[in-house]
């Protein structure tokens, strides 16, 4: 039969059936208090840089973080009341007076303000947003539970592992908060139940008062990180979730409402800075977190706004002082440069005056030159016509000129012909010439021609003679039937040359046999004096696959980033023997095998090769030991015992001071075997088991050798967490001892080894004697080669011999073509009538020429006479024309004189022109170059004429007067003016600004006085309220208790202090995570979550396992406390886990008990097996069996 388990829920019926009666609470508002004022100004923007409460981590998936519950639930009041006194968001507005400073919403600040109650409790006593039913399924230690918690204190109770504690882990994830608010586990996947795929916590909030009640439901699956949330039933995100959450106020990630089992000692470690804004969050003015951010980042803002202040006021004090330093320099500078500007406008004024000057002369010269040039003009018209009449004679000479040019080119061009004509006939005469002495040498050719024929024949004959009487030449058949019968002697000889050869090859090959079995003997014999050779030797008996992993790693080294290190049982040696055996017991067999790495990168391709694949040749299904752990040193501990400690308890050592190794591998003895955190005593008598055990347990538990005992010490994680011990005998080490050579191993080495050198022996006699007949065939070898050449070479001559008779028939034949050629060659008669024939031809062209050239030499002479003609006419009309112009000549005379005269004027009226424009453009240049100060005054000096009030001279003496003064005043460092003139506007815009900063600094005062006046007086009435409750609980079970607000300049330095004594003689003393013992922390943390509770807003609180460490009469103290805060009528939901009660406690009516109990033998069908059924029987039975006594 199928065992499962199933945790149930068991419910105090009696108490449910209380209360379900309708309660009678008067509802409360969300805030009570309401002033509302009218304020005569706009509201400004109060600067406040909130900071993130609380250290909670913030979720992936919309975690309800405590900033975005208080921003949500401040829209939810302001929505409510219309206008708030402050905002945990941040930023809010607030009211101003007349005189723009911020004002409290409630006048005066010691005016009492009443406590905030939660949300109005509905007729069925349960507050908003506290839960009515939670359902589980595969979550954590349940298949299935649901049940229902009471409005008031419900108390869990079960055994340890029952899964009470997996209530709280369900009310944290299913209201969308963090897995670590819970300080567990951190996935959300590991909260589904082991060997389940999914789960789902399904949560049912009761609703503002009118309205539905919240159920939420979150599926968890086993393969991811991922959720999905379903809100009444429909698709919700968990930003969703988050936003509902805020508006019911609930408050699952402050401690001071939700401790759960794991957080209990962070509540006591917690800073009284952090205690303070925790308590702030959940309890008091709604406002106090908003006013404490608003002190916090003002106050921040004032302090570097004072400090700058300071600075720039330094600076501007600074700079005031340096430039009334400065002052003096600057006068002077400013008087040098009027005088400056004088001499500057007086050398602009002295060119415009030479302007102006010169401009006069212009105007008398071109009055001269105009009344000149008319002169000239007159004497020219009166000379006109003789001058008309040289111009025609001047005309008719060019064309006389042109025409007798003309006649001159048309001679030049015939005699040009000729020319040609006489160059053709000397070329005709040459080429007679040239058939002239071919016709003389025809007879020499004829004599060549006849000698060629001569010498072919000769030779022709010659050759035949010897073709027909050709010498006698050996038999070639028969040579070669000699040689072949040498070879097929040969062949013999070289058949017992293959086979000596094979002899020989096999005596190397048995030579190089036995050698090898020599070297390889020797390097056994070398391996057994290897230790790490000898160990790889044991580990391939001991695990095959891995010696094979281990020597592939040997070889491929090279295949990866970093050293990957052999298995610890090779590489690590333990160098005093004494210790070996207890090193080894700190390791089990897969560590030992443990191939180690020191990358991820490495730790892949590792993989790759040995297990993933079949690359690296071991045995199909192989499976080697792998590990690699990124090094991070803060995530192993630290030695559990100093040197000093472990010498009293008569420890030798750590384990890890024992093993010599690579310091890669180090880190995995550190990380994966603790042999740092490991002692060694190796006399065990000595060693006190018990205090070692309290000494290595202090920080969790680790392992320590005494003798021959292996001791493994943990803490329990129940009760009062003591100290457990496990114990193993230490076995005398295999592994990590140096191995002995085997005897009888190397015995059969140095068998091997003689056996092979006798061999070697008998082999050399072999190959002496194999030289012996190799000698011999060498020599038979040689004389074979000898006759083999002689045949050759009479084989050589034969063929010689009949390639000459061949290339001779050949030489015939080519001769008798060329002797056939000469003597079918033409006649000499016939060349002798073509070249006549063609000396005829050649004299007739002669003759023409000849008479061409007359006909161009008559041409020539009328062409001379008709340019003869046109010179003479030239000639006549350039005497007429040099007549003319002497009478011109002479006629010009008066007119020359005139000329001569506008020419001088002409040249002055000229100079004074450019006299004039040269001096305008360097006074207008010099005017434009001015900047717009002096233009403007120029243009104001033309206008009135004033410009010109003084001469050149007088201007000129002016300026060496104004340059004597300028030499009197010394020169000034322009830079100083310059850096004057700038650091005087910086001091004006400094003065601004700081003018601006003190309005800021002002500004800011009043916001933190407004703020401090609100704030204070609720912080400082909030801890009253609670550390007056937090005595009165301490008084009663006879200790002392107080809280104090401990102020400070800073306000994020502002703190709570929680004040503690125990016992008589003692002091009130600050409550610290390592003052107070264990049991003094919880019982102070529960004490101060009680006082507190009165004050909280939240719907419901829950505390888990906080009465462990108590004793019996503080816990007592404490439970009666806790029912009585608890189950007053304006209580809220509270949850208390706890494995176990004392008897005879105290109990309220409004309490309800939840009992877990967790078994294997559970009902199948849900409601059977319930406990108060039992109950309900046993007390029926017992009051049956009283009445009937």
């Amino acid at each position: 039969m199928a065992r499962r388990t199933r945790a149930t829920a068991e419910e105090d019926t009696d108490s449910l059936k209380e209360n379900s009666q309708p309660t009678h609470v008067k509802a409360g508002k969300v805030k009570e208090e309401k002033v509302k004022e009218e304020r005569p100004a706009k509201a400004q923007k109060v600067r406040d840089n909130a900071e993130d409460e609380g250290d909670d981590e913030q979720p992936s998936d919309a975690e309800p973080s405590e900033d975005a519950q208080a921003a949500v639930d401040t829209d939810e009041e302001a929505e409510e009341d219309g206008e708030g006194e402050g905002s945990p968001r941040g930023r809010k507005r607030v009211r101003v007076n007349a005189e723009g400073e911020a004002i409290s919403s409630s006048q005066g600040t010691g005016r009492h303000r009443e406590r905030v109650e939660t949300l109005p409790r509905d007729d069925d006593g349960y507050i908003p947003g506290s839960i009515v039913r939670i359902q589980l399924s595969n979550f954590v230690t349940y298949d299935w539970v649901e049940f229902r918690p009471g409005p008031y204190l419900n108390m869990i109770l079960g055994p340890n592992g029952t899964g009470k504690s997996s209530i709280a882990c369900a009310i944290c994830l299913g209201l969308n908060w963090s897995p670590s608010v819970l300080g567990r586990a951190t996935e959300l996947n590991s909260f589904v139940k082991n060997n389940k795929d999914s789960g789902y916590i399904e949560i049912e909030l009761k609703g503002p008062k009118g309205e539905p009640n919240l159920v939420i439901r979150r599926n968890l699956n086993a393969k991811s990180n991922g959720s999905t949330f379903l809100l009444n039933g429909h698709s919700a995100t968990g930003r969703e979730i988050t936003n509902r959450m805020a508006k019911l106020n609930v408050q699952v990630g402050n401690l001071c409402s939700f401790l759960p089992q794991d957080k209990v000692s962070e509540f006591a470690q917690m800073t009284p800075q952090q205690l303070l804004r925790e308590t702030q969050r959940a309890a008091g003015d709604t406002n106090l977190t908003s006013w404490h951010d608003t002190l916090i980042s003002s106050g921040k803002e004032l302090k570097k706004l004072q400090e700058l202040l300071n600075a720039e006021r330094d600076q501007l004090r600074t700079m005031e002082e340096r430039n009334a330093q400065l002052e003096r320099d600057v006068q002077r500078y400013q008087e040098r440069r009027r005088i400056e500007k004088e001499i500057e406008t007086l050398r602009v004024l002295i060119p415009v005056n030479e302007y102006h000057e010169a401009k006069e002369v212009y105007s008398r010269t071109k009055q001269r030159q105009r009344q000149l040039h008319a002169k000239v003009r007159k004497l020219k018209d009166k000379n006109a016509p003789a001058h008309a009449l040289a111009e025609q004679l001047a005309q008719k000479y060019k064309e006389y000129d042109k025409l007798r040019e003309k006649k001159k080119g048309a001679s030049r061009q015939k005699f040009q012909q000729m020319k040609t004509k006489w160059a053709e006939s000397d070329k005709l005469d040459v080429d007679a010439d040239e058939l002239t002495n071919k016709l003389d040498g025809l007879k020499k050719a004829e004599k060549e021609r006849a000698r060629k024929i001569k010498e072919l024949q000769a030779q022709i004959d010659k050759w035949q003679r010897e073709l027909d009487n050709p010498p006698e030449l050996e038999n070639v058949q028969a040579i070669n039937d000699e040689m072949r019968q040498l070879n097929t002697e040969h062949n013999v000889t070289r058949s017992r040359m293959d086979d000596l050869q094979e002899r020989q090859k096999a005596n190397i090959d048995a030579s190089g046999k036995q050698k090898q079995q020599i070297t390889n003997a020797l390097d056994e014999l070398k391996k057994l004096d290897d230790e790490r050779h000898r160990k790889l030797q044991n580990l391939g008996q001991w695990d095959r696959d891995c010696a094979d992993a281990v020597v592939w790693l040997r070889n491929n080294q090279d295949k990866f980033k970093m050293e990957v290190f052999e298995p610890p049982m090779i590489c690590c040696t333990v160098p005093d023997k004494r210790f070996t055996n207890a090193v080894e017991a700190c390791f089990n067999a897969n560590q030992l095998k443990m191939l180690v790495t020191q990358c991820e990168e490495d730790y892949r391709t590792l993989n790759h090769y040995l297990n993933d694949t079949d690359k690296a040749g071991l045995r199909k299904g192989a499976r080697i030991n792998t590990w690699y752990r990124p090094k991070i040193d803060s995530t192993i501990g630290g030695p559990p015992m100093s040197a000093e400690e472990m010498q009293t308890l008569a420890f030798d050592g750590y384990a890890i001071d024992y093993v010599d190794c690579p310091d890669g591998l180090l880190w995995y003895l550190k990380k994966e075997l603790n042999l740092h955190r490991t002692a060694i005593g190796l006399n065990g008598s000595k060693v006190d088991v018990g205090r070692a055990m309290e000494a290595v347990s202090r920080a969790g538990g680790a392992s320590f050798v005494a003798g021959n005992t292996l001791n493994i010490v943990t803490r329990s994680r129940y009760g009062q967490r003591m100290a457990q011990n496990m114990t193993r005998d230490v076995r005398p080490a295999r592994n990590l001892v140096n191995t002995a050579i085997d005897p009888e191993v190397k015995k059969r080495l140095d068998a091997s080894i003689l056996e092979a050198r006798q061999a070697l022996e008998l082999i050399g006699k072999d190959a002496e004697d194999l030289a012996a007949i190799e000698r011999e065939i060498r020599s038979e070898e040689a004389k074979y080669k000898k006759n083999y050449e002689a045949l050759e070479a009479r084989k050589k001559a034969v063929n010689d011999q009949k390639r000459r008779l061949a290339q001779h028939a050949a030489k015939i034949e080519t001769n008798q073509n060329k002797l056939n050629d000469l003597e079918n060659a033409p006649s000499v008669d016939d060349e002798r009538a073509r070249l006549k024939k063609k000396l005829v031809e050649l004299s007739k062209r002669r003759i023409r020429i000849a008479k061409d050239y007359s006909s161009l030499i008559r041409g020539a002479i009328t062409d001379q006479i008709e340019a003869t003609r046109s010179g003479l006419e030239f000639l006549q009309v350039g005497a007429n024309k040099n007549a003319l112009e002497t009478l011109c000549r002479e006629k010009d005379e008066e007119y020359q004189k005139a000329l001569a005269e506008f020419e001088e004027a002409d040249a002055i009226f000229g100079q004074a022109k450019a006299d004039a424009k040269q001096k305008r453009d360097i006074s207008v240049q010099l005017v434009r170059s001015m900047d717009e100060e002096f233009q403007a005054a120029f243009a104001k000096m033309e206008a009135d004429g004033s410009v010109h009030d003084r001469t050149v001279d007088e201007l000129r003496a002016e300026l060496e007067v104004q340059q004597a003064k300028l030499e009197l005043i010394m020169q000034t460092n322009p830079g100083v003016v310059e850096q004057y003139e700038r650091r005087k506007a910086e001091i004006e815009t400094l003065t601004k600004t700081l003018e601006a900063r003190e309005r800021a600094e002002q500004k800011l005062q009043r916001e933190i006085k407004n703020a401090k006046d609100n704030w204070q007086p609720a912080l400082e009435s909030l801890v009253a309220s609670i550390g007056k409750k937090f005595s009165a609980a301490f008084d009663r079970i006879g200790c002392a208790g107080e809280i104090r607000v401990s102020p400070h300049d800073d306000f994020d330095k502002w703190a709570i202090d929680i004040l503690v004594k125990f016992r008589d003689k003692e002091k009130l003393q600050l409550l610290t995570g390592q003052r107070q013992s264990g049991g003094e922390r919880s019982l102070t943390t529960i004490l101060y979550l009680m006082s507190l509770t009165e004050e909280a807003r939240t719907p419901f609180s829950l505390v888990d396992e906080i009465n462990q460490g108590m004793d019996m009469r503080a816990e007592r103290a404490v439970h009666d406390s806790m029912v009585e805060v608890t189950c007053k009528d304006d209580s809220a939901q509270y949850f208390l886990i706890t494995p176990k009660l004392l008897a005879d406690l105290n109990y309220h009516e409004r309490m309800k008990i939840l009992c877990v109990n967790n078994g294997e033998w559970l009902p199948e069908d849900k409601g059977l097996g319930n406990m108060m059924n039992m109950i309900n029987t046993y007390v029926q039975h017992r009051n049956r069996s009283a009445a009937a006594t």
